[in-house]
């Protein structure tokens, strides 16, 4: 019973720049998404505006 209950590892890094990212329609900041993603990509704070826009629309 000398052995860890779970093994823990701790996740690779990841590279700093990463992909190309694609830019957001709306500000045309860099978006979460690399440029290979297709529809419209928006940036983190654009995509929870729209989420705030279609939650209170009726």
């Amino acid at each position: 019973m000398d052995e860890p209950y779970c093994e823990t590892t701790a996740p690779a890094p990841v590279a700093a720049g990463g992909p190309p990212w694609a830019e957001c329609v709306l500000c045309r900041r860099p978006t979460e998404y690399p440029e290979s993603v297709k529809g419209a990509t928006l940036c983190p704070v654009c995509e929870w505006q729209e989420a705030q826009r279609t939650a209170c629309s009726g």
